[in-house]
């Protein structure tokens, strides 16, 4: 049987002499959580987090050919980027389901930069390398890129004295200059959290520099660590999908309610059929919805109708920080998908009651 190799982020070190719960997840060893799940998710709701989010994958895809090849591997519109945009998008395959979902970087003319999930990175290698039948510049620079999240309500105040870029940026926006001193940083307005902030990259040569002063910025405005764990929760309480949990290569995006980053103005990989999908309809349907009863959804328990019939699967779930209530995310069948729909949740074989409700939960 193949061992896999457990990877090390470059700051690994850093997060075990604060304390970090590591884990292996996405083939890394990565911080879990510091002081605890709760504190730390409402700190980055109400003051500022940093996140170590350096096992996520990126790509560069340079020159000639470039924007052909992302439109014809992604479901989004990449043709109404321009340079210092960010686009969320997917790839789809050929089944209906999802190879992986995505942020297109515009980094220049004929220069783009695709992030996607750490734990998927080999696998939209293999796609992107698969679908680049024209010979564009494309390049894996995943192992020496470090990524910092930084997010909360205070991150602009927190970074701003590191850089003579402008961080008064609107949403899915990019800046590439000199930060901490070091050059060719990309700072984005992006985030999984939905607090706001930002996200630094940077080559892994940089990363003790670039920790260091964040670090001491962070003096100043009490910000705290932030670990996996509490990513989650954060992402989970604004409806934010989990590649793995609620879309994956089964699940398409049209009944993953990504009919949004899903454009039939240009060709891609099974968008015929994805179109199809669209003026058809579907059978299920990702809603969220919030118990009722006492109890905590989790990922793969039942959702069933008032007669205990199986009507579909709870994806994500948790007890949300902010909200201090039981919520979750799950496919239903189509019928049941309508906000305030009532549903069942099977927990230890006992229907406990929930509603649909629309999303996010967490509306700040």
């Amino acid at each position: 049987m193949e061992v896999l190799e457990i990877k090390d982020i470059a700051l690994k070190q850093k997060h075990i002499d604060l304390g970090a719960k590591m884990v292996q997840f996405a083939g890394f060893n990565m911080p879990l959580q510091y002081t605890g799940l709760i504190d730390e998710h409402l700190n980055v709701r109400n003051n500022v987090g940093i996140f170590d989010v350096s096992h996520m994958g990126e790509f560069m895809i340079k020159g000639e050919g470039a924007l052909d090849l992302i439109q014809r591997i992604t479901s989004n519109d990449a043709s109404k980027l321009v340079p210092g945009k960010v686009q969320y998008s997917c790839f789809p395959n050929t089944q209906g389901g999802i190879v992986d979902d995505l942020l297109v970087y515009m980094l220049g003319e004929n220069n783009y930069m695709l992030v996607v999930n750490g734990a998927n990175v080999d696998k939209d290698w293999d796609w992107v390398v698969k679908h680049n039948s024209s010979g564009v510049d494309i390049k894996n620079i995943s192992d020496s890129i470090s990524l910092l999240a930084i997010q909360g309500p205070n991150a602009q105040k927190m970074l701003q004295p590191l850089t003579n870029m402008d961080l008064e940026m609107t949403y899915y926006t990019l800046q590439q200059g000199i930060f901490a001193g070091v050059d060719n940083v990309i700072v984005s307005s992006t985030g999984y959290t939905g607090a706001g902030g930002y996200e630094v990259y940077f080559h892994n040569k940089d990363a003790e520099t670039i920790w260091n002063a964040i670090m001491k910025a962070g003096e100043k405005v009490n910000a705290k660590m932030a670990g996996l764990a509490c990513r989650d929760t954060l992402r989970l309480e604004m409806g934010f999908c989990l590649y793995g949990n609620d879309i994956n290569d089964t699940t398409s995006p049209i009944e993953a309610g990504l009919g949004w980053i899903t454009k039939f103005s240009k060709d891609f990989v099974n968008s015929d059929n994805l179109k199809k999908q669209k003026e058809e309809g579907v059978t299920k349907k990702l809603v969220g919805f919030e118990l009722i009863d006492r109890g905590i959804p989790r990922h793969d328990y039942e959702i069933v109708d008032a007669n205990g019939n199986k009507i579909g699967v709870v994806t994500s779930g948790t007890q949300s920080p902010s909200l201090n209530i039981p919520i979750g995310m799950g496919y239903v069948k189509t019928e049941f998908s309508k906000v305030d729909s009532e549903i069942y949740i099977l927990i230890r074989d006992k229907k406990i009651k929930a509603k649909v409700v629309s999303m996010p939960f967490y509306k700040g």
